[in-house]
């Protein structure tokens, strides 16, 4: 198994390989991801959402989707986290966990919080030029705005174009506007949260990353 530098720069490579591959095929349903190796380690970086608030022991998404994936998924959600707090500590965690690919579910508290989306857009841009950085790929996932039955905010729309990273776009919002998935206002409940892990199951393995 390849740790520190080694991965690193496997990674490095990986990501490169993959904007290329991206750039290429980006007027065939959006940008591709490198095939993760099957030792591969994802990183599921977020907040509640990410942590599995509303739902049991083992049933947040990062865990279902391992089950489903067949790989190693990290979660690394703290409930409560805005996105300055996120950018403080994803280096840390990037660094432990050593990932090939990070899913980047971060921004609900800032939104419920009223910051200005410059800031939560800035935030999560310095998130992202971590990551790859690092040769880690980047899938983001989109936070409905504070509005009743609304969609994404359209600051994770163009941090997508930005870097031509995957958006799941509408899947949050989709499930948050469902009642039978929700465990309360902002959070899903155990099918919530296997539902979506389907859905990113689903996504990734069309993206080619598994």
């Amino acid at each position: 198994m390849l740790v520190g530098k080694e991965k690193g720069e496997l990674n490095m490579t990986r990501w490169l390989s993959g904007l290329l591959l991206g750039l290429l095929l980006g007027g065939c349903g959006g940008p591709a991801l490198m095939p993760l190796p099957s030792d591969g380690v994802i990183l599921a970086f977020g907040d509640s959402l990410t942590q599995g608030v509303g739902a049991g022991e083992g049933q947040a998404y990062p865990e279902v989707l391992a089950g489903l994936s067949g790989l190693t998924v990290i979660n690394a959600g703290v409930s409560g986290e805005q996105t300055a707090q996120g950018r403080e500590r994803l280096p840390r965690e990037l660094l432990e966990a050593s990932p090939e690919l990070m899913l980047l579910l971060l921004g609900g508290n800032d939104i419920l919080r009223n910051r200005a989306p410059a800031q939560i857009k800035a935030n999560l841009a310095a998130m992202i030029e971590q990551a790859h950085g690092l040769g880690v790929e980047v899938v983001l996932i989109a936070v409905p705005e504070k509005k009743l039955f609304s969609d994404a905010a359209p600051l994770y729309r163009e941090l997508a174009e930005e870097y031509s990273l995957l958006l799941v776009d509408d899947l949050l919002a989709s499930l948050l506007r469902t009642p039978a998935y929700k465990s309360d206002p902002i959070h899903l409940n155990a099918e919530g949260y296997r539902v979506m892990a389907a859905e990113l199951d689903a996504l990734l393995r069309d993206a080619g990353a598994y």
